[in-house]
């Protein structure tokens, strides 16, 4: 039984030891280093910090050197020499926190010791011990630089160890005649240190908070663009999927319209009507992918999905007008310019203008209630130029519930096509959308 007793004993001592051991490395991790972390500079005041911080150690430096050598008895020399430690550990503490803590501590411990001779002589009687006034002040600012600047658990590391150091100096040491400082410094340490950490968590939360509002702007404005590409993307199948339907129809009409056509003619054709259906077939099967859900309705203004069918034939410029009437019938006051004779555009370009159209109609409907809208197209040997123009608001309008990138799907249509957008508010208070969409036979014009 005793043996069994020695041997639980040793087993405890053993996991003290370990525990001892590991809360040291710990300790030497965390406070054993000379690393740099300076104040963040401030924007609009960026030395000020700095300047105020160097005013409190010039203060601590002369202030704890004179108290020192006047009232604690020690030499001139040695005050000066303290008391120059406890400033530069404010002012090294801008950049070195750390390092910092470590020399303020060691000014007081010196300061301390030489004082405490001077306690037990008489020759310092009623002397603050064993921290001084300047001493607290030094200490107070190194710790809220150190609590500011590196981890929390280091902060409470330092303040621990701050107060170990003072309750082993004050009270297992002590001295004779002093007024005690102790429990006054480590309370104001502690306030300190709190202080800081929460202000380093305020503004490391503020930080992630701009961060985090950052990327949600930005995946926001990722996801429209690829909602607007893959709504091109849709729409140019479906353009690519009308003229492989006519080819097919086209290949299979031709042997009849030939006296006696040859086998290798029948042969071609009926190659080539096999190969715009398989075509035809994959187009489709990509459009079911991309049609999950029911498209934006393409003839009018309201809700996404509410009145467009999966097969809607895709709009063109034939349909402007009705796209027109339906916003007149919304409440805005529309006006159209045309000039010029439309040629047989692509039927790409076709639709990417009334896209555009749409959408700026759109936003002037959201964004301009009660303005006067003027709607200029106007086709030349270049190609097609796009002009909707609204006047200043009567009223303000209501919140948009959309993600606020539609000018991003328009420039995505006019580069599409090698021509160009160009949407900015006018000088009278409205805004305005100038476009130029090539024929794609003709070289486009000087970007404007």
């Amino acid at each position: 039984m005793p043996r069994v007793g020695h041997v639980t004993e040793t087993g405890i001592q053993r996991g003290f030891t370990s525990r001892v051991r590991r809360w040291l490395g710990v300790l030497r991790e965390d406070l054993w280093t000379a690393e740099s972390a300076p104040l963040p500079p401030s924007t609009w005041l960026r030395w000020l910090p700095h300047g105020v911080l160097c005013i409190i150690a010039l203060a601590v430096a002369f202030g704890g050197g004179a108290q020192l050598a006047d009232n604690g008895g020690a030499g001139g020399q040695t005050a000066f020499l303290i008391g120059l430690a406890q400033g530069g550990a404010v002012v090294l503490a801008l950049w070195r926190p750390v390092p910092g803590w470590w020399l303020s501590m060691a000014a007081m411990v010196a300061g301390a010791v030489d004082v405490r001779r001077h306690l037990l002589a008489g020759s310092a009687h009623d002397f603050t011990w064993p921290w001084s006034s300047a001493g607290i002040i030094g200490q107070m600012a190194v710790l809220l630089l150190l609590a500011l600047r590196v981890r929390t658990r280091v902060s409470l590391e330092a303040l621990a160890l701050s107060a170990l150091v003072t309750y082993v100096i004050q009270g297992l040491w002590g001295a004779g005649g002093y007024q005690p400082t102790g429990v006054l410094a480590i309370t104001l340490f502690a306030v300190v240190v709190l202080l800081g950490i929460a202000l380093r968590g305020r503004r490391e939360a503020r930080a992630e908070l701009v961060q985090q509002t950052t990327l949600t702007a930005e995946e926001r404005a990722r996801r429209t663009l690829l909602e607007e590409r893959s709504r091109i993307a849709r729409e140019l199948h479906d353009v690519v999927a009308h003229h492989m339907s006519v080819i097919s129809i086209q290949a299979q009409v031709a042997p009849h319209l030939v006296e006696n056509p040859s086998d290798e003619l029948r042969e071609n054709l009926t190659g080539i009507r096999q190969n715009a259906l398989d075509a035809l077939t994959e187009l489709r099967r990509v459009l079911g992918v991309l049609r999950s859900e029911n498209p934006d309705e393409p003839y009018g203004l309201g809700e996404p999905g509410s009145t467009a069918a999966p097969d809607a034939p895709q709009p063109v410029l034939d349909r402007l007008d009705a796209l027109i009437e339906n916003t007149r019938a919304a409440g805005l006051d529309v006006v159209t310019d045309i000039r010029g004779e439309a040629p047989a555009y692509p039927t790409g370009v076709e639709l990417s203008a009334y896209r555009i159209v749409q959408e700026a109609l759109s936003n002037a409907l959201r964004h301009a209630p009660g303005s006067e809208v003027r709607v200029e197209i106007s086709h030349d040997f270049h190609g097609l130029h796009l002009g909707v123009v609204n006047s200043r608001p009567q009223r303000p309008g209501p919140p948009s519930p959309g993600a606020g990138h539609g000018l991003l799907g328009m420039r995505e249509r006019a580069a599409m096509l090698g021509g160009h957008l160009i949407a900015a508010p006018t000088q009278q208070g409205g805004f305005a959308v100038s476009a130029f969409l090539p024929r794609g036979d003709t070289p486009p014009p000087a970007h404007p």
